[in-house]
């Protein structure tokens, strides 16, 4: 339980409040900025990425809205923040790992999201995640999202997973590591308004 409230209380510091024990591709509310506010932009759209690597599986992929940006979790249950590794960066075109075939994303521009963690059961191969590779991601809806367009499952290969994310254009992004975590935020614009 303590666990749980620390996850929580982390996810509600970045902006958005985490249902604990949602169902698999449940979204994250809708959340508006303070009267007032500036949103944070400052992020960049250089890549971004951590060396760490786990052989627990990637078990879910959601979405949620907040009034400054669009976010994406990949769920890995059971793995500490710092072994969570990835690489972020925005990409010409998404190329599936392995065969090197071009994954068509929706989207002004494509962000290439890899997490070192795999999307099966390393000891017999077996799916743990449903995603089909060149498909867009199970369970997740786009609809109205100011920043988000597409998100597609690139595959999972030697123990990374990789999703294609098409959004409206270049901007910002942030990426962060909680426990069990690796989340993907995308600030709907350039300027720090809402």
């Amino acid at each position: 339980m303590q666990r749980r409230t620390r996850i929580a209380t982390a996810l509600a510091a970045l902006g958005t409040a985490m249902v604990v024990g949602a169902a698999p591709a449940a979204a994250f509310p809708v959340s508006a900025a303070p009267a007032g506010s500036v949103c944070p932009t400052a992020w960049g759209s250089l890549a971004k990425s951590r060396t760490a690597a786990t052989t627990r599986p990637v078990q879910d992929v959601r979405t949620g809205r907040h009034s400054c940006f669009d976010r994406m979790v990949m769920d890995v249950p059971g793995v500490e923040a710092a072994d969570l590794g990835y690489s972020v960066r925005y990409v010409d075109q998404l190329r599936q790992d392995g065969s090197g075939r071009v994954v068509p994303v929706a989207g002004g521009a494509v962000i290439e999201v890899r997490i070192t963690a795999p999307a099966y059961d390393p000891a017999t191969g077996a799916p743990v995640y449903p995603g089909q590779a060149g498909q867009p991601l199970p369970g997740v809806d786009l609809t109205g999202y100011h920043t988000f367009r597409e998100a597609v499952f690139g595959g999972s290969f030697e123990g990374e997973t990789q999703i294609g994310l098409g959004v409206r254009a270049r901007l910002p992004f942030r990426v962060t590591r909680l426990d069990g975590h690796l989340v993907v935020d995308v600030a709907h614009r350039w300027s720090g308004t809402p």
